[in-house]
């Protein structure tokens, strides 16, 4: 209970359940709409989505200081790959906040001269770039992950005969099998990497759907953005699950 209280005590892990709950309720709207006798459920599903919509923008208003410091800290990574990808990406994480307080401001009227469209396709557009160079760094990751893994096992297989059961020759005709394996082996040994991988695939589902470049029903991101919600709660209320900067 008391780690319960301290992640909700956290802007992070408050925004987190509130966009479980949008994108569950989008989940659901979705599989009851086609039924007959529950149009009152999902339109109170699609008026609760729109106000936990409207409730996570306050709690996003700050991130833009967030952004800057991730910023700083990436610049300062000793791998110059991952350097270059967060770096990169927190600035577009930066501009896309910049552009979600823009429509901030302009959904609560303080001011009507604001482009709605234009800002909306700029801060889709910016997101996307971010969850792109994030998983660009991801799949980087993952790749010297299975390096190691691989050259581990090619050290032990020259000091035993045959410790598997098969060659390396028999390995080079299954290569899939093998590649699917060090996959495999590598996100189970790094937990961390596996969050974050599955939580930048499912985020970006939303942008892609946005922008046209490839279509999704509101199943598919609404079944995306929970499972990437429960990634996200998962990393703020057990820090030692976040991807750290090395």
């Amino acid at each position: 209970m008391d780690a319960f209280i301290r992640f909700t005590n956290q802007t992070q892990g408050r925004d987190r359940l509130f966009r479980a709950t949008q994108y569950t309720c989008m989940l659901l709207r979705y599989l009851l709409e086609p039924k007959a006798g529950k149009e009152k459920v999902v339109m109170k599903l699609k008026k609760l989505e729109s106000s936990v919509s409207t409730g996570r923008k306050w709690f996003r208003l700050g991130n833009v200081v967030h952004a800057v410091q991730s910023t700083e800290q990436s610049i300062h990574a000793t791998d110059p790959v991952p350097r270059l990808c967060l770096t990169l990406a927190n600035l577009n994480r930066v501009v896309y906040f910049i552009c979600d307080t823009i429509l901030w401001v302009r959904s609560v009227g303080l001011t009507m001269s604001i482009n709605k469209e234009k800002w909306q396709t700029w801060a889709t557009r910016h997101y996307y770039y971010f969850l792109l160079l994030s998983l660009v760094r991801d799949l980087y990751e993952i790749s010297l992950q299975m390096g190691r893994l691989a050259h581990d096992r090619a050290t032990r297989e020259k000091s035993s005969q045959n410790p598997f059961g098969y060659s390396l020759a028999d390995e080079e005709t299954k290569w899939l099998q093998s590649f699917l394996l060090l996959l495999f082996r590598s996100l189970k040994q790094h937990p961390p990497l596996l969050l974050d991988t599955v939580k930048n695939l499912c985020d970006i589902l939303i942008p892609l759907d946005q922008m046209g470049i490839y279509r999704s029903n509101p199943g598919i991101i609404g079944l995306g953005g929970l499972v990437s919600s429960v990634a996200g709660i998962i990393t703020v209320a057990y820090p030692q699950m976040k991807l750290k900067i090395l």
